[in-house]
């Protein structure tokens, strides 16, 4: 069963910066894509970013482009979300998932299909 933990959110002030992580478990994280969501009170959950196994495609939606940055450490079974010039509406709780088993060095958004979710980060940005 694969586990997902996030850490790394908080309060802070607009223009400010803050980096999520997202330790992965229980199986070999290095042959599967990654992806960061979130969900802000009231409105549907949206992928935020997501990289391919080997870390040579990478995704994000565009309202984060130029100031978030997903990365990977596959010697950690880790990901990353940085996320700098933060702004009100980046306000949301933020969810690293995985792909199904059946997704094996899959693509990391075309019809993927992420099964596995963290229980969440909490960021909120001041105005």
């Amino acid at each position: 069963q694969v586990q997902l933990v996030e850490s790394g959110g908080g309060l802070v002030q607009a223009g400010g910066s803050l980096s999520l992580s997202c330790a992965a478990s229980g199986r070999t994280f290095s042959r599967y894509a990654m992806a960061w969501f979130r969900q802000a009170p009231g409105k549907e959950r949206e992928i935020v970013a997501a990289i391919s196994w080997d870390s040579r495609l990478k995704f994000y939606t565009d309202s984060v482009k130029g100031r978030f940055t997903i990365s990977r450490d596959n010697a950690k079974d880790t990901v990353y979300l940085l996320m700098n010039s933060l702004k009100p509406e980046d306000t949301a709780v933020y969810h690293c998932s995985a792909p199904s088993d059946k997704s094996m060095y899959g693509h990391p958004w075309y019809r993927t299909n992420y099964a596995y979710w963290g229980q969440g980060t909490q960021v909120t940005v001041s105005s």
